[in-house]
């Protein structure tokens, strides 16, 4: 099984947070995991796929070969402790880090491990991991409002830029990361070329113990009072999912099903992440192989079908385009074409997430 990676969600904990471990977990990698802090010192990657129900009926359906899922790409940064935003430990290196991922992924360790330093408390870990990005973003933006002040002298269009910096100066000095304030979206947009740490999407994983499975709400219900809704809160016992991750899928099945686990939580993380990042899935599918494309909400169908190649945007004609249900109730698109029920459209044509689509075009 292949995979689309689209995208890039950034682990963020403290050390010896569970992050690492649910970094190989998602991707099947084998990042080094210790208990000592910074086993971690540099970035690393790999791919989440994304489960979709709707590829495997289709794939099934179509007798398809290979499968292609659509896929998230993670960034495992090395553990932030307290005084990174002033350099200490590996701290520049680390926000660094932080700055080149397009979302955040918090993980907060909820259980007490005797050979691990520093609280077991997720919202506590959440509050001092949030005070070293709100720091950093602080000396970026007095740096920064102070050189477009003297800019706007001469330049009047920059106005609108200053006032939203001065916004979320203001934000920021009282401790509140932007994700989680009401800085508006016209102002979040005019600040991106400011590229704060904060201005990120963000959602957490809470890593709790074997013996807290269970206790889950009542466990991340801490984290979700300090989130505010601004972003979703997933309980997760990694060290069990890191576990089934290596296992052969009946294996894993069977041990995910017994601690009354179903297919696990990696699935809700993949999930989430693709969520967080505003991206949508169409589908295409056919006996050599059925696979899910990752878009952004919102795009048209030239658009998509670049997403494919770009020669398929370029020489855009028409999408035939068929809902991944009605297609299913059908039983084939031979059959859906016969009947009609396959739309022809054009190029202003909003994708919609789980249309199958197969495009026309002419270069």
């Amino acid at each position: 099984m292949y995979c689309q990676s689209v995208e890039h969600v950034g682990l963020i904990g403290q050390p010896n947070s569970g992050k690492s471990s649910l970094f190989n977990a998602l991707t099947g990698l084998s990042t080094p995991v210790a208990p000592h802090p910074y086993t971690t010192s540099q970035s690393a990657a790999g791919v989440a796929q994304v489960p979709d129900s709707r590829l495997m009926s289709l794939a099934e359906m179509s007798h398809s070969k290979k499968i292609v899922p659509a896929g998230v790409e993670i960034v495992d940064i090395a553990g932030l402790a307290p005084g990174a935003s002033k350099g200490e430990g590996l701290g520049n290196k680390l926000l660094a880090g932080v700055r080149e991922v397009d979302a955040l992924c918090f993980v907060l360790r909820s259980f007490k491990d005797e050979n691990i330093v520093g609280s077991s408390d997720p919202s506590e870990a959440l509050l001092e991991l949030e005070l070293e990005l709100v720091i950093a973003d602080l000396a970026a933006i007095e740096s920064q409002v102070t050189k477009k002040r003297r800019s706007s002298k001469g330049d009047k269009s920059l106005l609108p830029q200053i006032e939203s910096m001065e916004a979320a100066q203001a934000i920021l000095e009282a401790g509140v990361p932007i994700y989680r304030s009401d800085l508006s979206e016209e102002r979040r947009e005019l600040l991106k070329d400011v590229f704060l740490l904060t201005s990120k999407k963000a959602f957490a994983v809470v890593n709790i113990s074997e013996d807290q499975i269970g206790s889950d709400d009542e466990i991340i219900k801490g984290v979700k009072d300090v989130f505010k809704g601004s972003g979703e809160v997933l309980g997760v016992c990694v060290q069990l999912e890191a576990e089934a991750a290596q296992m052969e899928p009946l294996e894993k099945k069977e041990m995910l099903e017994e601690l009354g686990l179903g297919q696990g939580a990696l699935a809700r993380v993949a999930q989430a992440s693709h969520e967080l990042l505003g991206l949508r899935t169409f589908l295409t599918t056919g006996d050599k192989e059925s696979r899910a494309w990752t878009f952004r909400q919102g795009s048209t169908a030239p658009v998509c079908a670049g997403v494919i190649h770009s020669d398929l945007q370029r020489g855009f004609i028409k999408a035939e385009v068929i809902a991944w249900d009605l297609l299913l109730e059908i039983g084939s698109w031979h059959e859906a074409k016969v009947s009609g029920k396959i739309r022809l459209e054009g190029k202003d044509y909003v994708v919609a997430d789980g249309d199958v689509m197969e495009i026309r075009f002419n270069v």
